[in-house]
């Protein structure tokens, strides 16, 4: 065995556990802004490290589609996140006594006394 091995092994376990610990904090976690953050951010990172666990076993012309898949996940992700927070904000769907800073709430305020 190898230390490319071991190097990959690792990175396949670490990210299978990343995907698996957001899963459960999405199913557990009482509201919809922790559930975002369940949902994005050790998602997005155990995928990158199911794909670098992967590429490494794989030839370049290979890997290079592994790459993509990885870049468009960073990329997609936060925006999606964006979009379902402000969704769930506008519809009551957040506990806003929860919030450190609203500046979502403020923002909304300004655009309903412009109108």
């Amino acid at each position: 065995m190898s230390w490319l091995d071991v190097f990959s092994a690792v990175c396949l376990i670490g990210g299978a556990l990343s995907c698996l610990l957001g899963a459960i904090g999405l199913l557990s976690f009482p509201d919809v802004t922790a559930r975002l953050q369940a949902a994005t951010k050790p998602q997005t990172l155990g995928l990158i490290l199911i794909l670098i666990g992967t590429a490494v076993q794989l030839d370049f012309v290979y890997a290079s589609g592994l790459i993509l898949v990885g870049l468009f996940q960073m990329l997609t992700a936060p925006v999606l996140a964006q979009l379902v927070g402000r969704a769930a904000y506008r519809a009551d769907s957040i506990d806003r006594d929860s919030l450190v800073v609203d500046e979502l709430g403020d923002r909304i305020e300004r655009e309903r006394r412009v109108r």
